[in-house]
């Protein structure tokens, strides 16, 4: 294997021994891009009289075959949904050419667009999801990653102690007693003993206006390498209790409809109490969701030394505010929480 590479000068070697390989190097130009919140490293490569690419740089060398990210882009593409094309590659060079959706993701698009445009995009994104779930039951297969991992009590519980650990203790600095460490563990124990029990179905795990590109007026899905099986809430809870995006509730109302008349058309029962049981689910997800995310947030903030995600905080904090105060059964919850924190108060 090679060894972890991050000096600048090994770097722009790997670069141009890639370009190299692949013909380019006499007419591209290496830009680099923002990277996401992981350890690989990325560039567009303007090319002269051809379209540009961009290059995942992963910290040392890759078994292209054996990457969740391609494998899980393989399951997408049979269903399909439009995923970035890979054009080439390099195991010893830890390098993938993808194809270049450009910069413009679906959170920085909506500030420029008309609300019948906004609503069109998030149908066409709920319509992803519903396809997802679908396809991804028609294919299931072991060859794939997803079918082998879930959201199961182990990592929705993991995620709920990252929420403690990481933006109570470490990024608002709180101390906990025994008790509501033992109060916590309890309702924690409540909410992921019902996600985990619910019917699973191919999820993306990270399905939000961040991870949706804009590219030649079409919807592209990104960031994909972690799906796995979950709750039918998982996905549709990411893209409309998105950190990145305000919603008014009609919004949301509108679109679980849109979403649950597409699943009705398969056959699913919709009636008023089928849609109030999917709105309590999906409210339930929500609250597991946003917690994990503020511990995110967290992390990134105090462990990363990244502060880009605290201005997302408070409209993640308003979300599991309106989740706590809307059912009873988390009123232990939301007084341990609320302690502490006075935006859940």
């Amino acid at each position: 294997m090679i060894a972890d590479r991050r000096h600048p000068d090994d770097v722009r070697q790997r670069l141009n021994q890639f370009l190299g390989e692949t013909g380019l190097l006499d007419r591209a130009k290496v830009l680099p891009l923002t990277g996401d919140a992981s350890d690989r490293r990325y560039f567009r490569v303007l090319v002269r009289n051809g379209p540009s690419q961009v290059l995942a740089l992963h910290t040392s060398a890759i078994e292209f075959d054996k990457l969740p990210f391609v494998n899980v882009g393989r399951l997408l593409q049979q269903m399909p949904v439009p995923v970035p094309r890979v054009l080439a590659h390099s195991d010893a060079l830890g390098i993938i050419a993808l194809q270049d959706l450009g910069d413009v993701t679906l959170q920085a698009h909506l500030g420029t667009v008309s609300p019948a445009e906004h609503a069109a995009l998030y149908r066409q994104a709920v319509t992803f999801i519903e396809v997802l779930h679908r396809r991804g039951a028609e294919l299931t297969s072991r060859e794939y990653v997803p079918y082998g991992i879930a959201f199961d009590v182990e990592k929705l519980t993991w995620e709920l102690n990252f929420f403690t650990k990481h933006f109570l203790e470490a990024y608002r600095g709180v101390l906990l007693s025994d008790g509501e460490r033992e109060a916590l563990a309890r309702e924690y124990a409540s909410i992921v003993n019902e996600l985990a029990g619910e019917p699973r179905v191919l999820c993306h795990r990270d399905y939000h206006s961040r991870n949706l590109m804009l590219h030649e007026g079409n919807l592209y899905i990104i960031d994909f390498q972690d799906a796995r099986l979950g709750p039918d809430t998982y996905d549709l809870v990411s893209l409309l209790r998105d950190s990145y995006v305000d919603f008014i509730e009609a919004q949301i109302e509108e679109l679980i409809a849109f979403f649950l008349a597409m699943r009705g058309h398969t056959g699913q029962s919709d009636s008023a109490a089928d849609r109030q049981e999917f709105r309590r689910r999906f409210d339930l997800m929500a609250l597991q969701r946003n917690l994990k995310a503020l511990g995110t947030f967290g992390f990134q903030t105090t462990s990363r030394g990244n502060p880009v995600y605290i201005q997302y905080i408070p409209r993640t904090l308003s979300y599991v505010r309106a989740n706590l105060a809307k059912y009873p059964r988390f009123s232990a919850l939301r007084a341990v929480l609320g302690t502490h924190l006075e935006e859940l108060q």
